[in-house]
């Protein structure tokens, strides 16, 4: 088949959980179909960057989103009743190049991820598949909760704006797809349970278990500007770490991954390391000796974990982070902590007790390789696309 793809973001390079999943979905679609690629960007891509797309693709487009464009369609979203982020990320020009595509190519089907692209192809008459990943009204709503005086009533306009938006774009698509089963019962729509969960999945050629001089105690990563990610970081540093090292103050922790903010990079101490950007990440878990990602903000999987788990790293996570991992067995397979004090008896006990140390390495390994194939759950993907 022919198979328009719409994406928010130029898929590589790989620091962002969205172009991970869009990487492997091109890459998995692209051996059976031929694939139309627009992706919208802020930056443009590298040649590099390209090259590492164009075996996927038939076709690839890139729409740059210029300052004045974005400035314009918020505040047109603004007086639309739209959430702002349909605002940010739409461009008239990427809207009409998807059409004459559609016009001189007559694809078959069209695939879009995130709601952040669907004012740019919710009217084609042509089967289509919403990507919804995660359910970002939800997301909006927690930053409500911790936000500062000043950024509430944005995130309350943008959290209502979300959740309609959620609601009314479900019935221009075909076919939907989620990440995990929790996100899939937030979709505010009566038939949510329609939407068909694909999980992600995990490299297991890149994320294979190698053993590595130990440089980190612990080790959290993401892209470091993202806002649950800081918020993650911060309350490592600040509040769970200081429990450890008032016992232990030889411990390190590695804050590692893109773009880290101006707060990321004001943790930085003699044992806090703050990396920025990696080639690697699998050389830097394998530097590691435990996995921790305190997330109390976001939704969806967090493909960090399921990256650690792989490398047989123990993990040690949030309710909120572990929930989405359908049938894990906390204290078998990954330790879930929901107060300050947990997470440094779970960094301890992990630290003190070999044994228990290594069957949580091997649980957790073991249930990645299990659940999280990037093959066969994009194996799932193609047939939902492609359903008559």
């Amino acid at each position: 088949m022919k198979i328009v793809v719409v994406l928010p973001r130029f898929p590589y390079p790989l620091e962002k959980g969205d172009k991970l999943r869009a990487y492997h979905q091109l890459r998995t679609l692209s051996q059976s179909h031929e694939l139309y690629l627009v992706a919208l960007t802020e930056e443009l891509p590298s040649a590099e960057s390209i090259a590492k797309i164009e075996p996927f693709c038939k076709e690839i487009h890139i729409v740059k989103l210029s300052f004045i464009s974005k400035c314009i369609h918020i505040i047109g979203a603004f007086f639309k009743g739209l959430p702002f982020q349909c605002g940010y990320f739409y461009k008239k020009e990427a809207r009409d190049l998807i059409r004459q595509i559609v016009r001189r190519v007559h694809p078959d089907r069209l695939y879009c991820q995130l709601v952040r692209t669907t004012e740019l192809v919710k009217d084609l008459p042509i089967k289509k598949t919403l990507d919804y990943q995660d359910v970002l009204s939800k997301g909006m709503q927690r930053r409500l909760e911790v936000g500062k005086w000043y950024e509430k009533p944005f995130f309350a306009t943008e959290h209502r704006r979300l959740a309609r938006y959620e609601k009314n774009i479900f019935n221009f698509f075909d076919e939907k797809v989620i990440i995990t089963e929790v996100d899939r019962d937030l979709i505010p729509h009566t038939a949510n349970e329609q939407i068909h969960v694909i999980a992600n999945g995990v490299d297991f050629e890149q994320y294979r278990y190698h053993d590595e001089a130990k440089e980190y105690d612990l080790i959290f990563s993401g892209n470091m500007s993202y806002a649950p990610n800081v918020e993650a970081a911060e309350y490592l540093v600040n509040e769970v770490m200081p429990l450890l090292w008032a016992e232990r103050p030889e411990l390190k922790i590695a804050i590692c991954g893109a773009n880290p903010s101006p707060k990321i990079q004001n943790l930085k101490s003699r044992n806090v390391i703050v990396t920025g950007w990696v080639e690697n990440m699998a050389d830097e878990y394998a530097k590691s000796r435990i996995f921790i990602a305190p997330m109390h903000l976001g939704t969806g999987l967090q493909n960090k974990l399921l990256e650690a788990m792989s490398m047989k790293l123990p993990c040690i996570t949030s309710s909120l982070a572990g929930k989405p991992l359908k049938n894990v067995d906390n204290g078998k397979e990954i330790l879930v902590c929901n107060t300050t004090t947990g997470y440094a008896e779970a960094v301890k006990h992990l630290l003190d007790n070999e044994e228990t140390y290594n069957e949580i390495a091997e649980n957790g390994y073991q249930f990645v390789k299990r659940n999280y194939n990037w093959e066969a759950i994009n194996k799932r993907l193609e047939e939902i696309i492609c359903k008559p």
